[in-house]
Parts: structure tokens; sequence; C-alpha cells
């Protein structure tokens, strides 16, 4: 599953691929936003913890991660 987290402040966007499921991805999202220590974690495909501090999170896209093509071929 493909995660986008949009930075305030900053030009790029985080892109991760994670394991965890949508719910997970969501909650983990709710709980950073509500809670005193600000601060989301999620780990991706590889085992690597992100954290991103909740008070510079634009936004967040939870989704399918797309079959990315390598090659030339006909569209």
């Amino acid at each position: 599953m493909e995660v986008k987290i949009g930075v305030q402040h900053a030009p790029r966007e985080i892109v991760i691929e994670s394991k965890q499921a949508p719910e997970e991805v969501e909650s983990a999202v709710s709980a950073a936003l509500g809670s005193s220590s600000g601060l989301l974690s999620l780990t991706d495909e590889h085992g690597r913890k992100i954290l991103v501090p909740s008070e510079r999170i634009a936004y967040v896209e939870i989704g399918e991660s797309a079959a990315r093509k390598v090659g030339f071929g006909a569209i």
C-alpha cells in the first residue's frame, strides 16, 4: 500500500510503501493528530520507521500502490 504525506513548507511529499492495512494507517494518523505528543509514526515495507511531526502534516493520501511499468511499449 502506498502512503503519501504532504508536509507544510516542504516542496515535496513523503511517499512510502507500507505493509500496514489502510485502517491501521488511518488510525495512526488520527491518533497522532489527536495526541499531545504530536508525532506520526509509520513503518515502511523494509521495516524503517518514518516519524513526522503532526503539526506539519498538510494531508495524508492512503491508496493501493500502482504497478510501475519499466521499458518502452505501446500504451
